[in-house]
């Protein structure tokens, strides 16, 4: 078994999970918005549970709960969440969103989810990491179909995208009644383009603050911004 990925208050066992834990689902996890006291949380496409395990460390949310559709990854999240400060405050089902929905009652009033990106076919030999990188698995509109089936009325949504992508998944939100009010768009330093989209929505259509994060002025050197994000989880910020 490898070691696990040791963050300040939480560790998380990840030799399961196709997907390994990387800077996208730390800086989701850290910028997702808590000031709307959400009391009732969703993590779509759970994975590690890593995004769940961040949000109970910064939130009281009395109600965490993760969706993983992948048997292995499923158990995972499980033994990561039981092995947390706040195993009683997280549950993971196993299951897919489409099936989810249809048992769900009381509507969410944060939904956080790190989707599944690649349209493109891509295939690295690994069947759980290829399934978990295509959006075969989850398509943005079965995403945002489902987010709007499951956010309370004056909840909100948060996801992490490629930026090439951010038109084009905002267009479709807002077929859902989901309208953005902020943008975080992330550069790896200066000189590179930008790479990421953080995306903050509600069903209310207003104003957008956007803004920019890069993560590094050179190489492992972080800037202040990236520093102040993500301290209170990594080791060595």
């Amino acid at each position: 078994m490898s070691k696990p990925f040791k963050f300040k208050e939480f560790s998380i066992n990840q030799d399961k999970c196709a997907m390994k834990i990387g800077t996208d689902g730390v800086l989701l996890g850290a910028w997702a918005t808590i000031e709307n006291k959400a009391n009732t949380i969703l993590d779509i496409g759970a994975g590690t549970g890593l995004l769940s395990l961040m949000l109970a460390q910064r939130s009281l949310a009395e109600n965490i709960e993760a969706l993983e559709i992948d048997e292995d990854a499923h158990q995972q999240c499980i033994e990561n969440f039981e092995d947390s400060a706040w195993a009683n405050r997280l549950f993971c089902y196993h299951a897919g969103l489409d099936e989810f929905i249809d048992e769900i009652e009381d509507p969410y009033d944060l939904i956080i989810s790190n989707p599944p990106f690649y349209s493109e076919d891509v295939s690295s030999g690994n069947t759980s990491r290829d399934t978990a990188r295509q959006n075969q698995s989850l398509p943005f509109d079965e995403l945002l179909e489902g987010v709007s089936k499951l956010l309370s009325s004056d909840g909100l949504f948060t996801t992490i995208i490629p930026h090439k992508e951010e038109a084009s998944f905002i267009r479709l939100a807002a077929s859902y009644a989901l309208f953005p009010h902020r943008i975080l768009r992330v550069k790896g330093n200066t000189s590179a383009e930008i790479k990421r989209s953080l995306l903050e929505f509600s069903f209310k259509d207003g104003e957008i603050l956007e803004n920019e994060l890069i993560i590094e002025i050179k190489r492992h050197q972080y800037t202040e911004d990236y520093i102040n994000l993500t301290k209170e989880f990594y080791l060595k910020m």
